[in-house]
């Protein structure tokens, strides 16, 4: 029962913060971070650029799920008719391909990973500085993702056109 108190306690000391904020708050505005990163031209030059930089280990890769591909399909046809030294020789060689491409995928697959964070970061520090910037230059006392506005009436106050241009507009 105490805790509850105290719950209830904090629950309306947030909310009568809330309501103060509001109150003293002139000029409200609203981002959707995830629609203007889609909209980004840097955000799909990222997977472009990282495709790139990892190709030859993505055709390395690729090759080894063709070659594994093609010798399961070889073993499901001619099994009937294979000796036992050549199923056997098969076999060998389709537990090589499988652990060498287990040693490579999963490496690639986690620095890719890496590498896509890391740029991803990078443009959304671009996206905060243009909304730092945009919110300074037309004086907004606070800026809120969209996820958190339940209603906007004006649409104008929805920055989020304004951050894809400034930030398209970076380097």
């Amino acid at each position: 029962m105490r805790t509850y108190k105290k719950a209830a306690a904090l629950l309306l000391a947030l909310a009568t913060g809330a309501f103060s904020l509001q109150a003293q708050a002139e000029k409200i505005g609203v981002i959707d971070v995830q629609a203007v990163f889609q909209q980004l031209p840097q955000a799909a030059a990222i997977e472009s650029g990282i495709n790139a930089e990892f190709k030859d280990r993505i055709e390395e890769i690729q090759r080894l799920q063709t070659d594994i591909k093609y010798y399961v399909d070889k073993q499901q046809r001619e099994n009937t008719t294979m000796g036992e030294k050549e199923k056997q020789e098969l076999e060998g060689k389709l537990r090589s391909l499988s652990a060498e491409y287990q040693e490579k995928a999963k490496p690639l697959e986690t620095e890719i990973r890496r590498r896509k964070a890391e740029e991803q970061n990078r443009l959304l520090g671009m996206i905060k500085q243009s909304v730092d910037k945009i919110g300074k230059d037309e004086k907004y006392d606070i800026i809120l993702q969209n996820t958190a506005v339940v209603f906007l009436g004006d649409e104008t106050d929805n920055l989020s056109q304004k951050v894809v241009d400034a930030v398209s507009k970076m380097k």
